[in-house]
Parts: C-alpha cells; structure tokens; sequence
C-alpha cells in the first residue's frame, strides 16, 4: 500500500509550502510520461512549442477538455510546487507519480503568477494558463482522498496545490537545478 498523507499532516505543511521562493526558485526534478502511468526521471529535457516536453505523450495523449479530443495547448506542461509534492508524495522518488513534468521550489499561487504570467525555465519560457488542474481518481488513488481534497480545497486550488498548467512560448533546455525566474509583466 502506498504511503498517504492524513489531511492534518497535509494542512501543517501549508507554512512550508508558502515560504516558497515568489521570483527566482530552482528546478527540482523532471518527469516525463513515455506511456500510461510510466514515468522517466530525467536530469535535462528539452521545451518544444509543439510537442511541449519531448519525449512526453501530452500531445499524443489527447485530452477530454477539448472538442476535438486533441491536445490541450492550455495543459502543454504541468508544474508542481516541490514543497507540495513533498508533503503529498513524500519521498522524491515518488513525485513523478502525481504526474506533472517538472517540480520547482517556486510559489505557484495564483497571486504570485496569475494566468498570462511568464518565467524563464532554463533557457525556455513558459506561459501560466488560465484552466486549473485539479486532482483526480488516479491522484487520489496514489496519494489518498485527504491529498485529493487537500489539492482540490479553495486554498489548494489558489495556491495551485495540484500544480499549474502552462503552455510553452519560448522553446529552450532545461535541467535539474537551473532557476526558474518570474519574468515582468
């Protein structure tokens, strides 16, 4: 049985979480999803305007949220705030099981980086998009329903508990512990 946060736990972490850094973090780890529900820890990847993180199947994968079934540009990568994915994962090998893409020490609120806010990630820059990500099923099954409703809670949602959606606008490389930098508006 996989290790699962209690709600108390999660909600005493929230201090922690919201000391993270509001202009210039680093990169944590880096994940990318080959196939379903395998996950590729990888110290460098590059950001593609197309296909967002290579090596990734986000646009192969489709998405429910769209007419089409395509891609969501919207949802080209997701970012998770480290400090949340510690309190929620644990062990930072198992982080890449909530399923974002890169995990940054960066505070990921809504007040600090609204939809349209950009920040340079290695040498790529990346787009905040305005749709949510909220946890589901899958989340909830890995991590427990406390962490589901932890990340899905108004706070969680605010602070983007779950991670951010984002889409790329300037492709680039990035690595395990470049800076990611809050850009000006």
């Amino acid at each position: 049985m996989l290790q699962q946060a209690d709600l108390a736990g999660l909600e005493a972490s929230l201090d922690n979480i919201q000391t993270a850094p509001a202009d210039l973090g680093t990169v944590q780890l880096i994940a990318r999803r080959p196939a379903v529900d395998v996950r590729e820890v990888v110290i460098e990847a590059r950001l593609d305007l197309a296909e967002g993180l290579v090596g990734d199947t986000w646009l192969a994968r489709g998405s429910s949220h769209t007419a089409d079934g395509a891609a969501n540009p919207e949802a080209q990568l997701t970012l998770m705030n480290a400090r949340a994915a510690e309190a929620i994962a644990g062990d930072r090998e198992r982080w890449p099981l909530a399923g974002d893409q890169i995990y940054v020490d960066l505070d990921l609120s809504r007040a600090n980086l609204p939809p349209g806010s950009r920040v340079q990630i290695g040498s790529a820059v990346i787009e905040f998009s305005e749709p949510p990500h909220t946890g589901c099923a899958k989340f909830s099954g890995r991590f427990g329903v406390d962490a589901l409703k932890f990340v899905n809670s108004p706070q969680g949602r605010e602070l983007r508990l779950r991670g951010a959606n984002c889409r790329v606008v300037v492709p680039g490389t990035v690595r395990t512990g470049d800076s990611i930098k809050k850009l000006p508006a």
